[in-house]
């Protein structure tokens, strides 16, 4: 065999058994929720899923609202996934009151999950390959992810897009069409 179609074999090969690998790692992610039991990003295969880190003391914890119309919005056809953090210490005390305040003060029903951490070497292990395999840390609260429908990441945002606003709606959609 010619060596160059051997190394650009060898190397198709390297791409599609790390694309493979890296596809069942964030297939393989787990998230305890807030309300008891897991969330399983497998779950939600073949769906968009908008990661977004948040916090209840937090300048931009009026997003909360723009998350829920989201999750609202695309029910049924992507994902809007809460993951409550005190990071920046800006959380309260506990879940039940996260779950609590989220309720009376927005009226949540989108997944959310327990508090977690999403930055350094104890964060959530979703966030740990966010950081090392993509290069995305978040840098404050409601920074967000989206995943495609195979979990791989394909945009992320800091803390000031609105999540009805065009740009986080313009990719979710793209992706629903694509």
């Amino acid at each position: 065999m010619d060596r160059r179609l051997f190394l650009t074999l060898s190397a198709a090969t390297a791409l599609t058994l790390s694309t493979a690998r890296q596809g069942q790692a964030t297939q393989a992610f787990r998230f305890p929720s807030i309300d008891g039991g897991d969330y399983e990003l497998s779950d939600w295969r073949g769906q968009p899923v908008l990661v977004v880190n948040t916090a209840s003391l937090c300048g931009y914890t009026d997003q909360y609202s723009g998350l829920q119309r989201l999750h609202e919005a695309y029910a049924g056809r992507a994902v809007v996934l809460a993951v409550p953090s005190d990071d920046f210490a800006q959380e309260l005390g506990s879940d039940a009151e996260v779950a609590a305040f989220c309720e009376v003060n927005f009226g949540l029903t989108l997944p959310m999950t327990t508090i977690q951490s999403v930055r350094g070497p104890g964060a959530h292990p979703f966030y740990r390959w966010m950081a090392q395999d993509h290069g995305f840390v978040p840098r404050w609260n409601f920074n967000k992810v989206l995943l495609d429908g195979s979990g791989q990441p394909v945009a992320t945002w800091g803390s000031n897009p609105d999540p009805m606003g065009s740009r986080i709606r313009g990719a979710i959609d793209g992706l629903l069409t694509a």
